[in-house]
Formats: structure tokens, C-alpha cells, sequence
């Protein structure tokens, strides 16, 4: 019987899973978008910049709101959230047993995750001078016929790929369910990532910015996720309507601080008959100074990605065709207010938010046949290599994470089409096969992994291992078998780039993740 094969952006009905009820279920099965969503805060304006009036910028009527910069020269983070439950092990990022990526599984354990007999790692691949179907252009060891893998390689430049390296995860988690703590921006942002514009920025007005939940224990409310997935919503960040074509941006902020004033003494006259009245009159005066300040900062400034020639147009990452579809349109709003930002007073180019999530619909794709799952990790792979070229681009460093809610097995049967490539269908959700991966680009140099030698140094790389069964060793590790400490771990790596390793536990002083040596797989960057 000829395999169905689903559009990269058809939705996905499934006979073995109920109507779709939830945002989850709807973004996951793909009928409805996964938005972004940037993690910022609004009041973090640089004051070597600042034009505002001395009355507002320094609180004198009693305001003394706080509209300072903050988050400097902490390295930007972007964080992919595939939602349904993506194939990462095996077909993509190869994950191996104790000894690290390369210490194969069997035969079967690589079948259920996607990968017929004659396309196991360690046999010889026919289509390349290799006699294995390893690639480590990335640092990270993938399949030599990963679709996320192809989409990087083309969006990057040789150059670029030189300069990144990354690690895997072994890491269970539940299927397609609301459970999975999985985001971990609020603890990057934890962590000292903040922006100019913006703490974080997210593709999904959720908590979390995304479509997996944000760990109960790291949730900040005054750092939600601002909701950005679409172009429209980066200029909106700083748009003050009909007032931009009336006056000049000076102006206007001078209308702004007016209407500070006027609300000041008005709020002296209001009784709101609250217990903190004065808390809630301060966060009133300080939204119309945030506003104005925000106004005065970027208010003459073009944050739209389609103006950007590094992002759109000719010698760009995308070309204006690119931008009809709305995973790039996300991607490369979110990788603007992450990876580009304001000159600060030192010299160094900040950025406008300080950590985003990109999610990505349409990942519950257990659909009987293999060309509708390797379509969607190839366009995938192309926006997590945009996020990359655009770090090089800007010569900036930058740390990006995939995860996804559950995974996928294969029961053996292949697709032998054009798209299927003769690799294993995807029969149904596995929770077992999971990982997470990320990976890190440095433009000064390769980002080192720890170790002394190749053995050690495959062993960090790889942090917790699966069982030759294909299915992860839920004892490998304290994040194997626990998506809060798999977050826990990801904050961990990002704070050890940084050479921050030992304020982990003044951070977060209930981790669950022991020896946070065996659980960092790089050394600060240079």
C-alpha cells in the first residue's frame, strides 16, 4: 500500500490519539502555529543613552523606577521547542552507550530510532568518501544523512561551522503532554541574560514563551516572555501609533513624559482603597516612564529582520521568497532582538532581548511513512542554521538548545520514496528514544570540550547514554529521568560558558543534579 505522506505545513490527524483539545495538542499535530516569544525587560534602558527628562529619569517626584541596563555581555541564548515529540537520538544527533557518541548501539536499538541496517552509523556509506555515516563538521557527531543536520550545513557557512561545537543529552520525557517542564529561559535568565528591550521573547503567549511549561521553581513573573512571531511584532515593540508621523521622536517623548507627569498628580488625588496602594501607584508611574524611556531609546531606530541584509535579501541568510513561510518569518524575528542590540557605553554591542524561544508546530509526526518527519526536521535544521550564520555575522557568541516534548520509534518498515530516503517509518510515540541537544558557536575560537583526552572528552560530550536497546538509560544521569534537572543542566552549561560554573548553587540551591562537574561538558569561552 503507497505511504501517505503529509505537506511540510498540513496538520496531523492521528487515529491513535484524541481530537486535538489543547493549545499544546493543536500546536503539536500542526493546526495552529507555534509562535516565539523573546525574554526581555522593558525597563533595562541604557542610561549612557538616555534622554529623558531629569524629573523622570531620576524619580525625583517619588517615581524611582528602576531604568537601568542590565544582562550585559552575557552570551545570547536561543532555544528551539519542536512541539509533538521530534526525532533528536539516532536520525539526527547520534547518541551512544557509556563511552560517549560514538560507542554504537545495536542494530535494533538504531531500527527503532529510524535507521535500517544498512544505514547504522558505523557501517560504510555508499554515498561518501567516509566509511561511516558519521558527520562531525559541527563538532557534535550527527547521522551523515540528518535532516537537521542538512538544514545547518545550508545555512552556514563553512567558516562558521568551524567555529561551533555542542553536546548531547540522554534525557526521557513524557509524550505530548502538558508535564513536560521543559523551557528553560527563566533560568537562563536567572542567570544574568537580560536585554535592552526586552528580558525574554517567545513564538507563544504562554508562561513559558513556548509550547513545553517553564520549571515551576525558576518562573519569574516580572520576566514573562514577551510574544514575538512575525516581523510586525519586533517594530511593534516600539511603536507609539499616530503620534511617529505627527512629531519627531523627540517630540514624542516629550508628549510621553507628559503624560507621566499628568498621571503622577493625578494618582496623588486616587484613593484605590488597596492594602499596597503605594505599590500599585508605583507600577502605574513607572509603566508611562518605561514608555517614554523605551520611546527615547529605540524610538529612531529599524528593528524590523525584513530591513536587515544580514538577515533578508541577497547576501542574507533568507531571501524575501523565504519569508512566505512563517518559520523563518519567527526565526528571524526572534534571532534579531537576540543576536542584534544597541552599541553600550563600553563599546560592545548589547543585545534587545536576552534569551528567546522559537516553537515549531508539527512535530507529532508518527504519521506511517518517513518523508513528512524529514521534511519538517529539514526546514527545522535551516532555521537553527540561521540562528547560527546570524551569530557569525554579528560576531557574536551564542548557545542554541532543541528539545522537544517525547519522541518517536520506528518498527522497522522503510520508506523508500524520494523524501523517505529508504529510512524507518515513524510508527508511533516513544518517550524512551528522547534527547536534547545544543549546540555553541564562539567567533574566537572552537568551543572546547572538557577533557584531557579523546576519551574523556567524548564521555563529557554526551552527557548520560542510552542502553544498546536504543531506549536511554534513565540511570545515566540525574537529567535522564527528569526534565527539571535536564533544564537544570542546560542553565548549567550556559553559566560554565561564562566560567559562572560555581555560582550554580547560590542560583538554584535545590538542584537535584549532584556532581555538576559530570554534567558540563565545556570549558568557558576564550
Amino acid at each position: 500500500m503507497k505511504k501517505r505522506h503529509f505537506e511540510i505545513d498540513q496538520a496531523l490527524a492521528h487515529p491513535d490519539h484524541h481530537k486535538p483539545r489543547s493549545r499544546r495538542d493543536f500546536i503539536a499535530q500542526g493546526f495552529a502555529a507555534g509562535a516565539a516569544s523573546v525574554l526581555g525587560a522593558p525597563w533595562l534602558a541604557n542610561p549612557a543613552m538616555a534622554a529623558l527628562s531629569p524629573d523622570v529619569l531620576n524619580g525625583e517626584n517619588g517615581a524611582n523606577c528602576q531604568l537601568e541596563y542590565g544582562g550585559a555581555n552575557k552570551i545570547p541564548f536561543i532555544c528551539f521547542d519542536l512541539a509533538g515529540g521530534a526525532n533528536i537520538a539516532g536520525s539526527n544527533v547520534l547518541v551512544g552507550g557509556p563511552g560517549g557518541q560514538k560507542d554504537f548501539l545495536s542494530a535494533s536499538g538504531y531500527s527503532k530510532q529510524g535507521l535500517p541496517g544498512d544505514m547504522v552509523p558505523s557501517v560504510v556509506n555508499p554515498a561518501t568518501d567516509t566509511n561511516d555515516f558519521v558527520n562531525d563538521d559541527l563538532g557534535l557527531a550527527f547521522h551523515a544523512d540528518s535532516q537537521f543536520l542538512a538544514g545547518i550545513m545550508e545555512k552556514t557557512s563553512e567558516a562558521t561551522r568551524e567555529l561551533i561545537n555542542g553536546a548531547v543529552i540522554a534525557a526521557r520525557s513524557e509524550n505530548d503532554t502538558g508535564n513536560n517542564p521543559h523551557n528553560p529561559m527563566y533560568g537562563i535568565y536567572k542567570a544574568g541574560a537580560a536585554g535592552a528591550l526586552l528580558p525574554l521573547c517567545g513564538s507563544s503567549s504562554s508562561v513559558s514563551g513556548g509550547n513545553s511549561m517553564a520549571p515551576a521553581s525558576m518562573i519569574d513573573p516580572s520576566a514573562r516572555p514577551t510574544k514575538v512571531d512575525r516581523p510586525t511584532d519586533v517594530t511593534g515593540l516600539v511603536d507609539t501609533g499616530g503620534l511617529v508621523g505627527l512629531l519627531s521622536k523627540d517630540d514624542t517623548v516629550s508628549v510621553m513624559e507628559a503624560m507621566y507627569r499628568i498621571s503622577h498628580e493625578k494618582l496623588s488625588a486616587v484613593e484605590t482603597q488597596r492594602v499596597r496602594d503605594d505599590i500599585i501607584k508605583q507600577h502605574v508611574r513607572c509603566s508611562y516612564a518605561k514608555s517614554a524611556d523605551i520611546v527615547s531609546q529605540f524610538g529612531g531606530i529599524d528593528l524590523s529582520p525584513l530591513s536587515d541584509p544580514e538577515i533578508v535579501g541577497d547576501e542574507g541568510i533568507f531571501s524575501a521568497a523565504d519569508m512566505a513561510d512563517r518559520e523563518f518569518r519567527k526565526t528571524a524575528s526572534v534571532m534579531k532582538l537576540v543576536l542584534d542590540g544597541p552599541l553600550q557605553s563600553n563599546g560592545v554591542a548589547g543585545a534587545y532581548a536576552g534569551a528567546g524561544t522559537i516553537t515549531m508546530g508539527g512535530y507529532d509526526y508518527h504519521t506511517g511513512d518517513r518523508a513528512t518527519g524529514e521534511s519538517r526536521d529539514l526546514r527545522a535544521g535551516r532555521c537553527m542554521g540561521a540562528v547560527l550564520e546570524y551569530a557569525a555575522k554579528k560576531q557574536k557568541p551564542v548557545m542554541m538548545y532543541v528539545f522537544s516534548d517525547g519522541s518517536v520509534f520506528s518498527n522497522g518498515m522503510t520508506d523508500d520514496s524520494i523524501g523517505g530516503r529508504g529510512k524507518g517509518v515513524w510508527t508511533g510515540d516513544n518517550q524512551q528514544t528522547a534527547s536534547a541537544f545544543f549546540l555553541v558557536y564562539n567567533p574566537t575560537q572552537k568551543p572546547q570540550i572538557i577533557g584531557a583526552t579523546e576519551d574523556e572528552q567524548a564521555r563529557n560530550q554526551q552527557i548520560g547514554f542510552m542502553r544498546a536497546s536504543g531506549d536511554v538509560e534513565t540511570s545515566s544521569s540525574p537529567a535522564a529521568n527528569n526534565v527539571n534537572s535536564l533544564v537544570e543542566s542546560v542553565v548549567l552549561n550556559y553559566m560554565a560558558l561564562h566560567g559562572e560554573q560555581g555560582n550554580f548553587g547560590s542560583i538554584f540551591e535545590k538542584h537535584g543534579l549532584g556532581n555538576l562537574d559530570a554534567m558540563t561538558a565545556f570549558q568557558p569561552l576564550g
